[in-house]
């Protein structure tokens, strides 16, 4: 029977006690629907805590559509949104963007997913050229599509250049927890402070039920986008369950315990897997990713007892993915499996 904790994604895990609690806990009584709640109110200023007094935070359902209407809030159909070849908004969304949007995305070549100045640049042209679209957002994941982070630095050098250019910058921060955790570094450190725009804040792979928020850093950017949020679907009208989820992960440090364990778990996982022989650790190992090249034969047999997915079929890459619930014992079978089945 196939085990089903396995590797496959962070989506997978289960809801975390301490959210699940505040879940129940706030299903008492009746409370102001779409948001104008108490409790919503509490989880907001646990975000202000954390990211800014002068931030403004909007909860919606998903990560897809936390970033269609974060980004269509910035833009007009003839603009151009620049991102990762590998970026979810380009790979992972059925072209949602684009369809809500009616804006160009334009993907560029990332190593490991990290775009750089350098490869934004050349895509930065036709201003004011009526027959080319716009560019209006560059678009970065943290952590990236393959585990990958991006520091301080390497954010402000692109905010820095993206601002100049007259462009806003947007973050896909649907792992932002694991990525703050291994840098060792606040949230904020990493996004506003580093001159990012807007942000997507990831719950549902931290420990959340589902549930994302979308936070914007740059004043005068949400005069209209309650109205982009509703036309999206994006608005809870029990928002509650979603905006407790929050305040639980921003209390006593929740999401930061659940993202340290899940890099830890992700270390663990890529330690062991890398004394095998026959096995490859393919990527940089930074956050809650582990990419691996391991032979084709066992893929199968693998999948049988811990699913996962493959990433690239013609080198027979995959890539496993450990959550906040992952285990070591989850590591130890899965890796005797795996050298078992190479014996």
């Amino acid at each position: 029977m196939k085990n089903n904790r396995g590797f496959a994604s962070d989506n997978n895990a289960s809801v975390h006690p301490e959210i699940m609690q505040a879940i129940i806990d706030c299903n008492t009584g009746h409370a102001v629907g779409y948001g104008d709640d108490e409790f919503t109110r509490r989880a907001r200023t646990k975000i202000r805590d954390e990211f800014g007094q002068d931030i403004e935070a909007f909860f919606v359902f998903n990560g897809t559509g936390a970033n269609v209407v974060g980004l269509r809030n910035m833009t007009q159909s003839f603009h151009s949104i620049i991102c990762a070849e590998s970026a979810h908004i380009q790979e992972d969304e059925c072209g949602a963007p684009e369809f809500f949007t009616g804006c160009k995305l334009i993907p560029v070549e990332a190593e490991n997913g990290k775009i750089t100045v350098d490869a934004i640049a050349p895509h930065i042209r036709g201003i004011d050229f009526e027959h080319h679209s716009q560019p209006r957002i560059v678009s970065i994941t943290q952590a990236t599509e393959f585990g990958t982070l991006y520091t301080v630095d390497e954010i402000r050098e692109i905010s820095d250049f993206v601002h100049h250019k007259g462009l806003l910058l947007h973050m896909d921060g649907a792992r932002i927890a694991n990525a703050a955790v291994a840098l060792g570094v606040p949230m904020r450190a990493i996004t506003r402070d580093a001159g990012v725009d807007v942000l997507t804040f990831g719950g549902t792979k931290n420990g959340a039920m589902y549930g994302e928020c979308i936070l914007f850093f740059k004043p005068g950017l949400t005069e209209s986008f309650k109205y982009y949020r509703k036309q999206s679907m994006q608005l809870a009208s029990k928002m509650r369950y979603i905006s407790v989820q929050f305040e639980a992960l921003l209390t006593n440090d929740l999401w930061k315990r659940n993202a340290g364990h899940s890099n830890a778990m992700a270390q663990l996982l890529a330690k062991r897997a890398g004394q095998i022989p026959g096995i490859r650790i393919s990527r940089p190992v930074q956050a809650n990713g582990v990419f691996a090249i391991i032979p084709e034969k066992i893929i199968k047999q693998l999948q049988e007892k811990f699913f996962f997915y493959i990433w690239d079929e013609t080198i027979s890459e995959v890539r496993w993915m450990t959550s906040w619930d992952t285990t070591e014992e989850d590591i130890i079978q899965f890796t005797d499996l795996i050298a078992n089945l190479l014996k």
